[in-house]
């Protein structure tokens, strides 16, 4: 049985298909995003709520590093480790997008 989750969080860490890590996001730290979110996640008790999946590109690298809320579908860009905390109080926890970053 799958896990009820509210809300699924992808980061973009420009994995390629062959498994090397040498995007755009992935210069600008997303793997420090991702482990930011984990560790928020975990510090707030929600990872039996929100799960966090590391991506591929979504092809808007300029914006990045990347991050996409669903079941939402908000797109937030640039996003660093320092806004981590900010998006998940916010829009995780009280249902309030982050709009500074929203692209």
């Amino acid at each position: 049985m799958m896990v009820a989750l509210k809300h699924h969080i992808f980061v973009c860490t420009s994995c390629r298909i062959n498994g090397q890590q040498k995007g755009f996001c992935f210069s600008k730290d997303s793997v420090g995003v991702v482990e930011a979110f984990i560790e928020e996640i975990n510090d707030r008790d929600l990872s039996s709520e929100v799960m966090i999946t590391n991506t591929g590109c979504f092809g808007i690298c300029a914006q990045g590093p990347v991050v996409v809320v669903y079941p939402e579908g908000v797109w937030y860009g640039n996003v660093t480790e320092d806004d981590v905390a900010e998006i998940v109080e916010s829009h995780i926890e009280n249902g309030e997008v982050v709009k500074r970053l929203i692209i």
